[in-house]
């Protein structure tokens, strides 16, 4: 990896690092869902760094893609695990971070994440294996009395591409890709009291762009344009503003030409932590891009 690459890299970890420990101190119970998404957005660019997708604030049972729409009336509540999970980038290298905020009494599950990842970390060198990684995960996790969910995993990052090779599974498999010198990914672990699966809502808030098509649609036209400085990053309903979005959006995503990311969810009533840092395998271990201090 060339030199000017890795500081990239390095200094957008720096950026969502500090970042991320400001924006877990203004979830308390009461205060706005949307304005603390905004206000953690808008530290990003006064940081001189750019979002490498909206930010994702899940609570409880949401475990990813939940971020607040346009006159989001949502507030914490007492009792809410709230997942607080940045992306930030610098010409298009991503550094991606998540914490666990919990305003009730779930501090053993906010553990299992946390020691997962650290475990996690401490098994990545070249010649490991990305099921090695998940068994580190899993361990740490079950041995609190929890789960792991098995259908959520670690990817690995690129320019200006958030998901790609290798995956980095929550639970143990025989083999997965094995580790080389110079991957740059993400691991995340996330532990929940319920099944251990996630599936989909009906919310849907985030959208990528996958392709470019003809569309004859006027306000197709009007947000593909808004997006097309993305790269293909993600973006976020809110960020648009446009008339007729709620016809638009749909369109865009049957033509296959945006991707939609609905929230993905464990059973109603049941908790889940995710913790998250971003890695560069080195020669002997990695540098962990997004670990404050």
């Amino acid at each position: 990896m060339k030199d000017e690459i890795f500081d990239k890299y390095h200094d957008a970890g720096d950026i969502a690092a500090k970042i991320l420990r400001r924006g877990a101190q203004e979830i308390r119970e009461g205060v706005s869902y949307l304005e603390v998404v905004e206000s953690i957005e808008m530290l990003v660019s006064e940081e001189g760094a750019a979002l490498a997708f909206p930010l994702n604030l899940s609570l409880n049972e949401d475990a990813a893609h939940d971020t607040a729409s346009t006159g989001d009336v949502r507030v914490f509540a007492r009792g809410d695990v709230a997942k607080l999970d940045l992306g930030v980038q610098i010409d298009g290298y991503i550094a991606d971070t998540a914490t666990t905020v919990d305003l009730g009494n779930n501090l053993l599950l906010l553990e299992a994440s946390e020691k997962a990842l650290d475990a996690a970390i401490k098994a990545v060198r070249p010649g490991s294996t990305a099921g090695e990684i998940g068994a580190a995960v899993q361990k740490e996790i079950e041995c609190r009395g929890y789960r792991p969910i098995a259908n959520l995993t670690g990817h690995g990052l690129d320019q200006y591409i958030l998901h790609r090779s290798p995956t980095i599974p929550n639970i143990g498999i025989n083999g997965g890709v094995v580790l080389e010198e110079g991957m740059v990914f993400a691991i995340e672990p996330f532990a929940t009291t319920g099944s251990g699966h996630v599936g989909e809502k009906t919310r849907r808030e985030i959208y990528s762009q996958i392709s470019q098509k003809p569309v004859r649609i006027p306000a197709a036209r009007a947000i593909l344009d808004k997006v097309k400085d993305r790269h293909g990053l993600p973006f976020a309903r809110r960020w648009l503003n446009e008339k007729k979005m709620d016809i638009a959006l749909p369109a865009l995503v049957r033509s296959q030409i945006l991707h939609v990311y609905p929230v993905l969810s464990d059973i109603p009533g049941s908790l889940v932590s995710q913790h998250e840092h971003t890695v560069i395998v080195t020669s002997d271990g990695c540098v962990v891009t997004t670990r404050s201090g």
